[in-house]
């Protein structure tokens, strides 16, 4: 289990052009980093729309946001091209980063258990180590949320 003040785990993956992306790209600048089930879904594209929304608010004060799922790259791509999403989105779906933060667990859905992507978000800060984590975030309010806290 991932705690405030611990190292952020590092990861490579591709981005929706199929460019290797490492968390460690970005050391010396804030990150936002969320993770979330699906693209296309109403509550993933939500989220997304709301980061996209906000953007100008994160890029201005220097903040890189991150989006991961286990869509593959041609999903994020075609996800991000129909809802003009500006920051980086990765695909992840051999699960690597998703796990090492923790956030493939048993959900329940229609009355069905199974695993998968619990929505979450972490402020990584400069240093590379976790400021903030936010469990089973509301897609709407998300982004805006973000910013608030961190007096942007």
């Amino acid at each position: 289990m991932l705690t405030v003040g611990t190292k952020a785990p590092d990861f490579t993956l591709q981005d929706k052009e199929g460019n290797h992306i490492s968390l460690s790209d970005f050391l010396g600048k804030k990150i936002v980093l969320y993770f979330y089930p699906k693209d296309n879904t109403p509550g993933c594209t939500r989220q997304a729309c709301a980061f996209a929304q906000n953007y100008e608010g994160f890029k201005s004060n220097d903040i890189i946001v991150i989006g991961i799922s286990k869509d593959s790259v041609a999903s994020h791509k075609k996800f991000a091209q129909k809802y003009s999403l500006p920051f980086i989105l990765l695909s992840d779906p051999e699960l690597t980063a998703i796990k090492s933060y923790d956030v493939w667990q048993e959900k329940k859905m229609c009355g069905k258990v199974g695993m998968g992507v619990v929505r979450t978000t972490f402020i990584i800060d400069e240093n590379g180590c976790i400021e903030k984590i936010m469990p089973k975030v509301k897609p709407d309010t998300n982004a805006s949320e973000i910013l608030e806290y961190l007096g942007k």
